[in-house]
């Protein structure tokens, strides 16, 4: 088999809980707690769990955003944990996030160019700056937005097209692995429907490989290779898409399910 592109083991994040007085260390809240998984390259690995599962910190975890207690992140090979902030940056460079608020994910002061542009001029080397006009250009065309928006700032754009937006920001360094934290969670079902096809399209055309964190379902069912399923922390289930909704394991997997609405024909016999 293949080398994963990213592989967690034992991966273990927690959050200290401190006393009113003093703010002096009294315990700690395991968020993420032994965590294990691979995803291979080219694949959409999903992850679902009731708010406060450890989703989310996981997330952050594995890009950096927050540190890991103990446990190992390899990503290419390369064992993440640990290294600085210096290390780290060629990176993230593979490794991008696309955040669950598209209101407050982007910088309101910059217009779409600026942003656009402000991972070249943190990693200088991708492209040269007489390219980055054009590269704006191209990237907003990826995403299905008009290249003349450039010059716009994010108040003028609605939330699906913030959000297009910040995946043009992600696809900028091209990157390998892209992270969704709630990405579709705050938009309209017509617009998620929009996002959720462009991030297929994009992963057939370039080859992304996906951690797409969501508490919907349906969504995570339409977008996903592979489920992980979380609670409290822990990895409770994992399995292919197909085979988790059609016949899962553990029983809080069971219960996520079983909490899914069912939209039902309107019987009007029934109903009188």
């Amino acid at each position: 088999m293949a080398e994963p592109l990213l592989r967690v083991r034992d991966l273990v994040t927690t959050y200290p809980i401190r006393s009113a007085l003093l703010r002096r260390k009294i315990g700690e809240v395991r968020a993420v707690d032994g965590v294990s998984f691979d995803i291979a390259r080219g694949q959409t690995v999903g992850l679902v769990g009731e708010s406060g599962s450890g989703k989310s910190t996981l997330a952050r975890t594995v890009i950096g955003l927050e540190q890991a207690e103990a446990g190992s992140i390899e990503f290419q090979g390369t064992e993440l944990v640990g290294l600085s902030a210096r290390q780290m940056r060629p990176v993230r460079r593979d490794i991008q996030m696309v955040f669950q608020d598209p209101y407050t994910a982007l910088n309101p002061r910059l217009t779409v160019r600026q942003i656009l542009s402000e991972a070249w001029r943190i990693h200088p080397d991708l492209l040269p700056a007489q390219d980055w006009d054009e590269e704006v250009r191209r990237l907003l065309d990826v995403v299905g937005l008009d290249p003349q928006y450039a010059d716009r700032y994010p108040h003028q754009f609605s939330g699906g097209q913030r959000q297009r937006v910040g995946i043009a920001r992600a696809l900028a360094v091209r990157p390998k692995l892209i992270v969704c934290d709630e990405a579709v969670s705050a938009l309209d079902v017509s617009v998620q429907a929009q996002v959720l096809n462009l991030l297929d399209d994009l992963q057939a055309e370039l080859g992304l490989t996906y951690l797409f964190i969501a508490h919907d379902l349906s969504v995570v069912r339409h977008i996903s290779d592979e489920v992980i399923v979380m609670n409290r922390g822990q990895v409770v289930e994992h399995a292919p898409t197909d085979q988790l909704f059609a016949d899962p394991q553990h029983e809080y997997t069971q219960t996520l399910l079983a909490a899914v609405p069912v939209v039902r024909p309107w019987n009007q016999e029934s109903a009188a």
